[in-house]
Formats: structure tokens, sequence, C-alpha cells
């Protein structure tokens, strides 16, 4: 066992948001929230996270689905369970963070473009809406400093 794992330390407060009206699975909707706090580093190596329990309260969802997420991290590597001492954040080496953000992106954009496409808009449109979104968080990034 290396130090990276305290008992004395607390398990943080996670700002998961899970959506009841979502086609994604619950189990994955906390899987991958969890995967991008880890991989754009929010989330540190070592750091506690919440019991099974905690976060099931804190979320109102089963404690199977916190389970079910919690094993298939742990199963990928994202994080790691002591005996005694609780869930940490595992640490993920660089290519692996920066392979999952591409997945991520890629798959999120997939996803918008799909649903452009199903709101009949042409490729074309797509693209001209995405170039405008851009723009604008660009715009609201250099305002906000």
């Amino acid at each position: 066992m290396t130090g990276l794992f305290r008992k004395e330390a607390a398990a943080i407060q996670l700002p998961i948001h899970i959506s009841e009206h979502s086609r994604e699975p619950i189990y994955h909707q906390i899987e991958q929230q969890l995967i991008s706090f880890i991989v754009s580093g929010q989330l540190k190596p070592g750091t506690p996270l919440p019991s099974i329990r905690s976060l099931a309260s804190d979320l109102a969802c089963s404690v199977i689905t916190v389970n079910r997420a919690y094993q298939n991290l742990e199963q990928r590597r994202f994080i790691q369970t002591v005996q005694g001492k609780g869930t940490f954040v595992a640490d993920v080496q660089e290519g692996e963070k920066k392979q999952v953000a591409d997945a991520s992106l890629h798959q999120a954009f997939r996803a918008a473009i799909e649903m452009s496409f199903r709101l009949q808009n042409d490729p074309e449109q797509t693209r001209k809406t995405f170039e405008q979104i851009l723009a604008e968080m660009l715009q609201e990034r250099r305002r906000d400093g």
C-alpha cells in the first residue's frame, strides 16, 4: 500500500448531476462524470471518494447503482478501494487520460451531430451552428478571464 491513501482524509462532495430523463443508465452517468473529473485533473490521485452508501444517498439513487459505477471504474483502474480505508482516485497515466478525454469529446460531438441530423439540419447548417457556439464560448471565456 502506498502513502497515497490516508484514512483521516474526508471524502469530498462530488458535483454529479443525474438526469432521470436520460436514456443513459444512472450508473453510466455517474461513471462518465467521475471519469471526466479524474481525466481533467479536478480529482487528483489519492483523493478519497464518498462511500457507496453516502453517494447513493446524495444522489437519491440505489446503492446497487453506485456500486456498479464504482466496480466499473475500479475495473478500468480509475479508482482503487483499500480495505478498511475507503475508495480513492487512482493514479491514471497521462496517456490514458488523453485517450479517454479524446474519446469522450468524440462521443459528445457525435451525439450533437446526430441530434442535428435528427432535427433535419444539413451538414452545412450543423457546421455553422458549431462554429457559432464555439465563437460564443470563446468570447465568454475571454470576458470571464
